[in-house]
């Protein structure tokens, strides 16, 4: 378990294989509760070619001195991503 935000990853490995690959990630928000944005690509087993980029927001809290996931979401396409800006950029 992470001890500070900055350990925090995304990357996931079964036995030797990078399953989720973190490309880059920007925090959101430190302290006892921690929010950051992942950007991220994961494997396809059969072709070992890894897919197109996602996104991942997740909240993580500190517990007994180490980070916790609480919560995520997930933005799977670019299009739902774009979507998410435009209504953002509305709405501010």
């Amino acid at each position: 378990m992470a001890k500070t935000v900055d350990e925090l990853t995304i990357n996931y490995q079964d036995k030797d294989e990078l399953l989720v690959k973190e490309l880059d990630k920007q925090i959101l928000t430190k302290g006892a509760w921690a929010t950051i944005m992942f950007l991220y690509q994961d494997l396809d087993r059969k072709s070992k070619e890894y897919g197109p980029q996602k996104i991942s927001i997740r909240r993580y809290r500190k517990v007994n001195g180490e980070y916790r996931q609480q919560s995520k979401f997930n933005i799977g396409s670019e299009k739902q991503a774009k979507q998410i800006v435009e209504t953002i950029n509305k709405w501010y």
